[in-house]
């Protein structure tokens, strides 16, 4: 249709922007550059108060030398800040490989840790290059997120030992089991240390909105280390060999072992390209930007992780928390992910003193929170909707008490035989129907060999010789199910009962033995009720004869399968009517009221004419169909429809003959035409939506007639006695839209059935 949408506000903040992209028309490298110090700038720094503490939590959390989380977070900003696909994503070392990283590091060693992220590394560039990025999204959201909430489970159980004075345990069982004694020896200031960290963690978001400009981790870590610089607390602290240089090694390349390498190089690769992957897809929707490009998000991830390991960094990954950061913060191109890296550079080589103040403590209660915070009840809340609540519980589960690839693995186990259970599921069920002597069998979802158990019990509960209806609602029927429900039907009918079949769902008994079972979708049923008859093959019957008069296949494939749905409502009206709207329209073929109108059985009260006129000086068919509904049936609103290339307006506007008695009745319609020709408001306003002149004249005449039924002495005492309403309406025969016209102007809707644009005049 040509109406026009008004234009979507703005998303918050304005659209990204990436300065490797060609210049638009008209822009320049001084606007660019311009941008970048403007905006860009002060987000990397904020996000580089972020990511500085949190990188180091990480490493240490990770048994890692705490170096190795600074070289990640500048290799993911320099790195994959610069190749990668997502312009606001913000790369680095990510809580959600900790406890990976931690078994590597346990079972291999650090040096052969750093080789399995290069070469998890060289792994995700193939998977860009292949451009296969998009698979790795082909998981269910409910196993990331429980798989997320077991590592950050098992962070917070480890972090707590450290924050309590004492180590971290090799299994999450231990870590559970050894805490009462852990208690008993806690180590006072690392303790108090701890829980001002998460103290203010959990409390900053209270604080007013001027001050949270400030990261919260970073004014809790500053905290921490000046409170165990003033007081005498004996609190254990970071400890970094040299500056971030004289932390850089080679990898070792491993002499054995190598299916385990392997395993844990597919492990490495995997969870990390996923997590990236779904941390670009949450950032895409937090601006209006360019969209990222995932397969040179994994080329630009897999980049970063083969500098990282070969500098001796921990794996790198694009992050929820700083790219959201980096995005709130204002940042419009990938140069604040880049600047944010250099910043942690410049900071991890001048300022290594102020790192190695920071206690140990601190972090850990920096991990516990961002831990815990992994563990989110919406998604808790989501799977009990969903009914994935038992994939959640026992691949968080898995995580947790196994190991990470384990409780993944568990979950998708679980994840893919639930889906298959819901797919081939199928309900079938038989009741007597009330105050008759017919049974109902109601057959539901994808009909399969599977199937045949409960369906041989289903019809030995149906007594012999009773009528019986069988309602299939199924998209899915495969020949041994048709066999057994045809069987059952031939025998049932030879023991004196009758059958009959209402086809709902979108797999027909016909074509089951014509070719092999496929899915059929919902469209086809849609088609056969709603195509028009030369439209889809006789009715939409399978074999029906083209040559049959469509009217009788027409009324058999309607009692086959819509008759049993339209039958309860028209029970109820068998002995009155009482409709909503009288609907005036054109007699034209193409205008099907009760579909544009979403309507059923007795809600509407139609009358139908060469123009949808309502004479001015009366006429007999109009006039006692209108005085009926809306004295006699009370209507609560009258409604003339109108409609584009429409044959009576067309004739209307050429002036040409168009025969004697049409010309007579298109007389009632002079005065729409020459209210069109004065600019009528209704006809200025459809010329600019874009509408051509036949159908602006189309939508004059609806406001014309609504001004004839406005002065109708019935219509007018019916509007101020009991507050009928007066409408128009104008189908866009081409695009199947509805527009809604006034006495003065027009108003449409939106895709999601909005009303908008309500007086365009």
């Amino acid at each position: 249709m040509a109406t026009k949408t008004p234009p979507s506000p703005p998303l918050s903040p304005p659209p990204a922007e990436d300065p490797t992209a060609p210049s638009a028309a008209g822009s320049s490298t001084p606007s660019r550059l311009t941008s970048v110090l403007r905006h860009d700038f002060p987000a990397s720094v904020v996000v580089f108060l972020v990511a500085l503490p949190l990188s180091l939590g990480i490493a240490i959390a990770s048994g890692a030398p705490a170096a190795a989380g600074l070289i990640a977070a500048v290799v993911g900003g320099l790195v994959a800040g610069s190749l990668g696909g997502s312009v606001l994503q913000v790369s680095g070392p990510a809580a959600g490989l900790t406890v990976i990283v931690a078994e590597s590091i346990h079972q291999f060693g650090w040096r052969i840790t750093c080789f399995i992220v290069v070469a998890a590394g060289v792994l995700q560039i193939l998977f860009g290059l292949s451009k296969i990025a998009r698979a790795a999204l082909a998981v269910a959201p409910v196993v990331v997120h429980a798989m997320l909430a077991g590592i950050g489970v098992t962070i917070a159980l480890q972090q707590i030992h450290i924050l309590l004075g004492g180590e971290s345990h090799s299994s999450a069982w231990a870590n559970i089991t050894e805490l009462p004694a852990q208690l008993i020896s806690l180590h006072g200031g690392g303790a108090f240390i701890g829980a001002v960290v998460i103290a203010v963690m959990l409390g900053w978001k209270y604080v007013p909105e001027r001050i949270r400009v400030v990261p919260g981790p970073l004014v809790a870590v500053v905290l921490a280390t000046v409170l165990s610089m003033v007081f005498p607390l004996d609190v254990e602290r970071i400890v970094l060999s040299g500056s971030l240089f004289d932390a850089i090694g080679l990898p070792e390349i491993p002499s054995g072992g190598w299916s385990a390498i392997i395993v844990m190089v597919l492990t490495f690769a995997l969870i990390a390209s996923v997590e990236s992957l779904l941390s670009a897809v949450a950032i895409d929707k937090m601006h209006n930007g360019p969209r990222a490009n995932f397969d040179r998000e994994l080329i630009g991830q897999g980049s970063a992780n083969v500098v990282s390991g070969l500098l001796g960094g921990l794996p790198v990954t694009g992050v929820i928390v700083r790219s959201s950061t980096n995005v709130a913060a204002g940042a419009r191109s990938r140069a604040s992910a880049v600047m944010h890296g250099f910043w942690v550079l410049v900071f991890s080589v001048a300022l290594v003193g102020v790192v190695q103040q920071i206690p140990m403590a601190a972090l850990a209660g920096l991990l516990i929170v961002i831990g815990m915070q992994l563990v989110k009840l919406a998604h808790i809340r989501m799977a009990r909707r969903t009914g994935d609540l038992l994939v959640y519980a026992v691949t968080i589960a898995s995580v947790v008490f196994l190991n990470l690839l384990e409780g993944v693995l568990i979950g998708l186990a679980l994840a893919f035989a639930l889906l298959l259970w819901r797919v081939v599921r199928v309900v079938i069920v038989a009741t007597p129907l009330d105050g008759t002597d017919r049974w109902l069998i109601t057959i539901d979802g994808s009909c399969t060999f599977l199937a045949l158990p409960k369906l041989s019990a289903t019809f030995a509960a149906v007594p012999a010789g009773v009528d019986v209806t069988v309602e299939m609602t199924v998209d899915f029927l495969d020949h041994a199910a048709y066999e057994a429900i045809t069987d059952w039907a031939r025998q049932h009918e030879a023991g004196g009962g009758a059958v009959d079949f209402v086809e709902i769902g979108a797999a027909r008994m016909v074509a089951a033995t014509a070719a092999p079972p496929s899915r059929s979708m919902g469209r086809v049923v849609l088609d056969d009720v709603l195509g028009p008859w030369r439209g889809n093959g006789g009715n939409g019957t399978p074999g029906s004869d083209d040559t049959a008069d469509p009217i009788i296949t027409g009324i058999a494939a309607y009692h086959r399968s819509h008759a049993h749905l339209v039958r309860p409502h028209l029970d109820e009206l068998r002995d009155r009517q009482d409709p909503d709207s009288f609907f005036l329209t054109c007699s034209d073929s193409r205008i099907v009221p009760n579909i544009i109108t979403n309507s059923g059985p007795g809600d509407l009260f139609t009358v139908r004419n060469v123009g949808n006129l309502v004479p001015q000086y009366g006429d007999a068919s109009v006039e006692s169909a209108l005085l009926f509904a809306v004295e006699k049936l009370n209507v609560r609103s009258v409604v003339v429809c109108g409609h584009s290339s429409c044959g009576a307006m067309s004739a209307l506007y050429s002036g040409e003959p168009a025969g004697a008695v049409l010309d007579e009745w298109l007389g009632h319609a002079q005065p729409s035409l020459e209210r069109f020709r004065d600019g009528h408001p209704v006809g200025l306003a459809a010329a600019a939506a874009g509408f051509g002149e036949v159908d602006q004249l189309s939508m004059v005449n609806i406001a014309v007639q609504l001004e004839h039924l406005q002065r109708h002495p019935a219509v007018r005492r019916a509007i101020e006695e009991r507050g009928l309403t007066v409408s128009g309406l104008f189908f866009d025969i081409a695009t199947a839209r509805v527009v809604q016209v006034g006495v003065d102007g027009l108003a449409h809707f939106d895709e999601a059935g909005n009303r908008v644009a309500a007086e365009l005049v």
